[in-house]
């Protein structure tokens, strides 16, 4: 049944769930292709918008007016780009800055992702219920393939077999952008990488 919903994934229904979980929120929804052997270097080629997506779809990008020649790959950037401005992330800074979910996980961090503060309580401003908000995420997810691993910036809770407890009290993230807040879910194919970026300005 999985492999059905996989392969049915097309363009109008992924963009069509990207555009309406993301529509109310600060964000950055962007693929590009797997070209590396690291997929950390494709991470960072997709934040500094120098590959297109392979297929052609739409994301969403709410921060591209606000690059600059000073900083291209706004809003992504280190830490330390305050006092450093010229130091980029590198794929180093990359993997320090994510650790791997499970699949389950990361169908819930899309819904969460929906606004600010990454808790599944940002769904109670839709109409939908939570079993069709899932299917939107599974959609998204769907594009990746069967075979593919989940990353986040995201510490919700205990990090237990690569799950997220979306019951916590509290909820934290390792910075990678300028903004004060975010949070995200990076996926990687033996194709492509998708990012998913929400933002709280």
């Amino acid at each position: 049944m999985q492999a059905e919903h996989l392969s049915a994934v097309d363009q109008a229904s992924w963009e069509g769930a990207i555009r309406h979980l993301y529509e109310d929120a600060t964000t950055f929804s962007a693929t590009g292709p797997r070209a590396h052997e690291d997929w950390r270097a494709d991470v960072l080629a997709v934040m500094a918008r120098a590959v297109p997506d392979p297929r052609g779809w739409a994301g969403l990008d709410d921060t591209a007016n606000e690059r600059s020649q000073e900083h291209p790959d706004f809003p992504f950037c280190h830490p330390s780009v305050r006092n450093d401005p010229s130091r980029p992330l590198t794929p180093a800074d990359v993997g320090e800055r994510l650790y791997e979910i499970n699949r389950a996980s990361a169908e819930n961090l899309l819904l969460a992702l929906t606004d600010d503060g990454c808790t599944l309580g940002n769904l109670r401003r839709f109409t939908e219920s939570f079993d069709e908000l899932q299917d939107m995420a599974r959609t998204i997810l769907a594009r990746y393939g069967d075979r593919f691993t989940c990353y986040t910036n995201v510490t919700v809770g205990a990090r237990k077999d690569d799950t997220l407890d979306f019951g916590a009290s509290h909820w934290g993230y390792i910075p990678m952008t300028f903004y004060w807040e975010d949070a995200s879910l990076v996926v990687v194919s033996d194709t492509e990488v998708g990012l998913f970026w929400t933002f709280a300005c």
